[in-house]
């Protein structure tokens, strides 16, 4: 067995991996001063840390062939002290954890690596650690906050001059779905103004660390270097450029955070620092995507195993998270990018599919060093006792799975609202769907936190979904703009963009119109838009203000009513406002009775259609029209 794992590994390890370990890492450095030595190549991950963090014992995994033959100390430092040295499987690798005293001042660190054989070979490795800077960072996200997820590769190219990155494995191809289109930091940046208008508060994008694979990696989530942002978006400096100039226009920021796997073009993958570093098999094994493994009594071992260890795809190598050092590598990372950027959130990818116990400690950790820190997990499962299993403070849990996760992904809402506006009514069907999944956040121990969407960048485009009808599409945003929870607007929505998931991704991640030079057309504009995409933008816009202005919409209690023909009734309220949602998700009018919401209409005569501004008397019923919203402001 040990045999058929190894030469599988050494098939990932040798395909297409040509370009020299030192084009990699953003902190190779040459290190050697001395004049009588050839100048070594280190790398040390992370790069540099800070003063006056919790987190003050850090482990640094150093890079250099054969360090096996160096012994190590520290130089003169000031509070910093060499606690731990650790030698990786690799003869390439060393662990080495400092333990930064909380009153050590910023210094650069000289870490002394004596060769025990050749003086010459000696070397010195200089690890700095910095002053914290007072900028804001993990601020959070609150119910008031409206998330925009965009793709850096699709969304605009504002420096066509980094579509091809000598040395990096793919060149552009804009004119493939699953090619590299030349999205960048500053195309992102050039349209900030664009989403403060729009009404957007914070932004989330796709993963932007380095993925140097040779093919279809524009999505992201094959990451090559957890400390370097890929070279055809920009720069860390220009990472961190574009953090500040959101929270300037206050918008907040999320990273999206792979702790799962990694693209097998990392060179790590070429030489691993310890045996057990990603789980290995006799044969390729994929994962059975079945989160439920977790939760389920009747779950076997087999089941259990093959959904935690499985490659997510044969790209992807699994990381093994129950090794401490890698363990604590991918939450130091994180860590160094909130203090590095600014973050204020993060996303988890595949949160289900890492160690249950890491993730616990990743939250713990986090939350320790950023009390403010949001945190929400992709938790793509079916039912929402397999999706709730993993929320904050979940009583079913077993104690190792207390992972402090603040927040997820509501994929149920998501298939809910899609099966309202797409499926015929029924007890439990059509919007009776949505009912039923509400009533179940009982489940939850704060499901105002949930973040709720009705597409992203894994589904089919929203507005496909209602056939192009742009009636149903409205349905869709009011429910998503009023309903609880933090909403998620995927890019490109807001001007009906289409797309289909099936055969290819890629149709679901298009090019945002006007993004790059020479575009035809500009949707960034009102003058590229068509009428029905301007209608359609000026909707959206008009809810998102409305939101942001109104307590009771976006923090208020919510009472909702048994949908009847097709017809679901809900209202936001506080103890100043009460706002009035009505969603006909039939395709024929219907008469409303309103006897029966006497107890939130109350002394209410009439109410303000908050799109339109048309004041709608409420008498003894009203007439809605098929596949039609209505928001309304009540007045006494």
């Amino acid at each position: 067995m040990r045999r058929n794992i190894a030469l599988w590994l050494l098939l990932f390890w040798s395909v297409g991996l040509s370009s020299s370990f030192s084009q990699q890492p953003v902190n190779l450095i040459a290190a050697q001063k001395k004049t009588h030595a050839t100048p070594a190549a280190y790398r040390l991950d992370p790069p540099n840390w800070w003063a006056g963090m919790r987190h003050h014992q850090v482990e640094i995994l150093l890079y250099r062939p054969n360090l096996q033959a160096f012994n190590v100390r520290l130089g003169r430092t000031r509070g910093v002290a060499l606690q731990r040295v650790v030698r990786g499987d690799s003869p390439n690798y060393l662990f080495l954890t400092l333990n930064i005293s909380p009153k050590a001042p910023p210094q650069v660190v000289p870490i002394i690596l004596t060769h025990r054989d050749s003086a010459e070979l000696s070397f010195t490795a200089e690890f700095p650690i910095l002053a914290r800077n007072s900028e804001p960072k993990a601020q959070g996200l609150s119910s008031r906050d409206v998330i925009y997820l965009l793709m850096p590769d699709r969304f605009a190219n504002g420096d066509p001059s980094n579509d091809y990155v000598p040395g990096m494995l793919e060149a552009p191809a804009r004119d493939s779905l699953l090619g590299r289109h030349g999205g960048d930091l500053k195309g992102i940046l050039e349209h900030l103004d664009y989403l403060k208008d729009l009404g957007i508060t914070a932004l989330w994008l796709n993963p932007e660390l380095e993925n140097d694979q040779p093919e279809a990696s524009y999505h992201g989530y094959a990451i090559t270097d957890f400390y370097r942002i890929d070279r055809r978006l920009g720069t860390n400096e220009l990472y961190r450029r574009l953090v500040r100039a959101c929270h300037q226009r206050g918008l907040k920021v999320i990273r999206d955070v792979v702790t799962n796997h990694i693209g097998h073009h990392h060179h790590w993958m070429r030489d691993l620092p310890m045996r057990d570093w990603v789980n290995t098999w006799p044969v390729m094994t994929q994962t059975n995507y079945r989160a439920t493994t977790l939760l389920d009594p009747y779950a076997s071992e087999h089941d259990r195993k093959r959904f935690s260890d499985g490659w997510f795809v044969p790209s992807m190598p699994d990381l093994n998270q129950r090794n401490p050092h890698l363990a604590t590598y991918l939450i130091q990372q994180a860590i160094w990018w909130i203090e590095y950027a600014g973050i204020d959130a993060l996303r988890i990818d595949t949160y289900t599919y890492s160690d249950q116990a890491f993730m616990s400690q990743f939250c713990r950790t986090l939350r320790n060093e950023y009390p403010n820190l949001f945190l929400f997990g992709e938790i793509w499962e079916h039912g929402v006792i397999a999706q709730g299993f993993f929320a904050d403070n979940q009583p079913m849990r077993r104690a190792n799975f207390d992972s402090d996760l603040p927040s997820v992904l509501d994929f149920q809402l998501c298939f809910a609202i899609r099966e309202a506006l797409t499926r015929e009514q029924g007890w439990t069907e059509g919007v009776a769907k949505l009912y039923y999944t509400l009533i179940e956040d009982y489940f939850y121990e704060a499901p105002m936190r949930n973040v709720v969407f009705i597409d992203n960048h894994d589904l089919t485009r929203f507005f496909s979904v209602v056939d192009e009808d742009l009636n149903r599409w409205k349905c869709g945003i009011a429910w998503l703009i009023t309903t609880r929870g933090i909403p998620q607007i995927y890019y490109g929505t807001e001007i009906l963009s289409t797309g289909f998931e099936a055969p290819s991704h890629g149709n679901i991640r298009k090019d945002f119109p006007g993004g790059w030079p020479n575009d035809p057309v500009n949707k960034f504009t009102p003058e590229g838009r068509t009428p029905q995409e301007q209608e359609a933008f000026l909707f959206l816009r008009t809810l998102l203000h409305y939101r942001y202005r109104t307590p009771a919409l976006y923090a208020g209690r919510l009472m909702h009513f048994i949908p009847e023909r097709g017809v679901y009734v809900y209202f936001r309220y506080d103890d100043a406002q009460t706002i009035m949602i009505i969603l006909n998700t039939s395709k024929e009018e219907r008469l409303l009775e309103l006897e029966r919401f006497a107890e939130r209409l109350n002394s209410f005569r009439f109410g303000i259609d908050v799109v339109s501004g048309q004041t709608i008397a409420l008498g003894k019923s009203l007439t809605i029209g098929p596949y039609t919203p209505l928001v309304l402001e009540l007045k006494p």
